[in-house]
């Protein structure tokens, strides 16, 4: 909440735009309705991962824009919209505007448009353990690709949770996020998850915390309180400048072929490939364990419960299991091997 409203104090809506997920629907929920919100706070974890690819995508754009007029980050392409709008001067792009009848090839055509200023855009994480669990292969690819990336284009990550335990906080997340802050933990082994090292749970709680900067240096810091109430004035006044200005594509299906680059781009297969390689895993460990369930071939495959689902039920229709009795459970009908 402080860091919220620390952003919130210091930055316009033209300025910074926040996209909120927050999967427990209490912490965040408040802040519904304020003018930085890019989207209404997503509550959804299905929505959360739609949310989070819209983001990537945003960056790719941005990137493409910022390699264009030659600028290595975003106050650079900040600074040079606004010495063109100071002079009234245009941007230029290159469009393809169709194909010559005569040799067929693509004809281009230079069209000027008048350049704005990015935004910084700040994703806000509330409980990660929730996301992980639905979703855990693409929330992970989602963040790695941001956390390494998003900088310099304007993007910021702050993710929090309140399980500090490895399948949450995997080793490709440690290892893309060098700013983290822990507050009173229960266990040394929490400890060493968060910050890499012992400490954390000889914290004294009520906002004192472990901060831990780029650099891997730890400092003992203590976090300022806000009251409920001080959110809930902030928020009001926020809300009498006008409505949010949403972006119908942030919590929006992308179509099939954007949303299969955007796969592509993470590593998530994006392909018939992928999926025929993923059911070929799954038929071998249903084989081997004699074990079927969705659970089971989630936590075997990393993977969210709806591929799995899936992949239970493509078994079922090509008559390698049978359909789940009272209790919920299946028989293997293939013979057992060896």
């Amino acid at each position: 909440n402080t860091m919220i409203l620390s952003l919130l104090y210091k930055l316009t809506p033209e300025e910074c735009r926040l996209i909120m997920i927050d999967p427990k629907m209490l912490e965040l929920s408040v802040y519904d309705g304020i003018p930085h919100l890019l989207s209404p706070v997503v509550t959804d974890p299905k929505k959360a991962v739609i949310a989070l690819k819209w983001v990537v995508g945003e960056m790719e754009e941005r990137y493409r824009k910022m390699s264009k007029i030659g600028v290595r980050n975003i106050e650079g392409y900040n600074g040079r919209v606004k010495a063109a709008l100071s002079k009234r001067e245009m941007f230029s792009r290159t469009v393809q505007t169709g194909f010559d009848d005569e040799t067929g090839e693509p004809v281009f055509e230079t069209e000027e448009f008048e350049p704005e200023t990015f935004p910084y855009v700040v994703v806000i994480v509330d409980e990660m353990a929730d996301l992980m669990m639905v979703a855990g292969k693409e929330i992970e690819a989602c963040i790695q690709r941001l956390a390494q990336m998003a900088r310099a284009s304007g993007i910021h990550l702050i993710m929090a949770t309140q399980r500090p335990s490895v399948d949450v906080i995997t080793g490709t997340i440690k290892a893309n996020f060098p700013t983290r802050v822990s507050f009173q933990v229960t266990s040394k082994v929490d400890s060493r998850t968060i910050l890499g090292e012992m400490g954390a749970e000889q914290l004294l709680g009520q906002g004192d915390m472990l901060y831990m900067a780029g650099g891997g240096k730890i400092i003992r810091v203590h976090g300022p309180f806000v009251s409920d109430e001080e959110v809930e004035d902030v928020v009001s006044h926020l809300k009498s400048f006008g409505a949010p200005e949403y972006v119908a594509g942030v919590v929006a299906e992308p179509d099939a072929e954007a949303g299969s680059d955007l796969d592509l781009v993470l590593g998530l297969g994006g392909n018939t490939d992928g999926e025929d390689a993923l059911y070929d895993q799954a038929v071998q460990i249903v084989i081997s364990d004699r074990k079927c369930s969705t659970s089971y071939i989630q936590r075997k495959l990393a993977i969210g419960y709806n591929k799995a689902a899936r992949l239970v039920e493509q078994m079922e229709e090509s008559g390698l299991v049978s359909a789940a009795n009272h209790v919920g459970k299946r028989e293997i009908l293939v013979p057992e091997q060896g």
